[in-house]
């Protein structure tokens, strides 16, 4: 027996871009554009092949941490830049995808009025936060509001893709088990001899657990140990 390792390409910002129906996002995901130095590209206003390690670097930090709604104090301190500059960072990524911003905004909204926010299927994730008389709850409470949709779908998918890997092991007689769930990853204990067949169920379930506006990728590895497969 050996690992085998898959894991989900930047689900979560295609879950963004799905949700959101941002054109450009959705549309570099569609190009297979390398999507943090295309994101540099825009809010550094420099052209694509120009961006540097850093500013592709930077710009990572920006797209993963939108979702998480980050604030240019968070953002400042992450990339150990003035406020100022995150703040700038923050609102040019805005400008560039301005459904991105929508999107979330109605998410914060929508946590409000009903005191929750759903997944992409209709899981509920209640924000009483909302309602403390405290600020810093409050703030958190909207950061609540804008992540919970986005990873809990990312989790909803995961779940769905779960269940079909099973369901396809058993059906084929598959004596691998998946043993490890790990936010975007699953961590199968294979027979050598099903590596094969293995790899590409595992694979094809994960990237069709869910049709979205972009497609979904997973990347298998193979290893003695989890970090060899990773």
């Amino acid at each position: 027996y050996v690992f085998t390792d898959a894991d989900y390409s930047q689900i979560e910002l295609r879950i963004l871009a799905h949700m959101s129906g941002d054109e450009r996002l959705i549309e570099a995901y569609r190009e297979s554009r390398d999507i943090h130095a295309t994101t540099a590209s825009q809010v550094f206003h420099v052209p694509l092949e120009e961006v540097t390690p850093l500013q592709r670097r930077n710009a990572k930090a920006v797209n993963f941490g939108i979702v998480y709604g980050i604030s240019a104090f968070g953002l400042s301190e992450d990339l150990s830049i003035s406020r100022k500059e995150a703040k700038e960072y923050i609102e040019r990524y805005f400008e560039t995808y301005p459904k991105v911003k929508e999107f979330l905004d109605s998410l914060v909204k929508q946590g409000k009025e009903q005191g929750y926010v759903t997944t992409l299927y209709g899981r509920r994730r209640p924000i009483p936060e909302f309602k403390s008389s405290n600020f810093m709850q409050r703030q958190f409470g909207e950061r609540v509001a804008m992540n919970s949709p986005i990873q809990g779908t990312a989790a909803d998918i995961m779940k769905i893709a779960m269940i079909n890997v099973h369901r396809r092991f058993a059906a084929e007689g598959i004596r691998s088990r998946v043993i490890l769930q790990v936010h975007d990853e699953l961590v199968v204990d294979m027979l050598r001899s099903e590596q094969e067949r293995v790899t590409a169920i595992v694979t094809e379930c994960m990237e069709s657990a869910a049709q979205l506006k972009v497609r979904l990728i997973a990347d298998a590895g193979v290893g003695g140990n989890w970090l060899e497969a990773h």
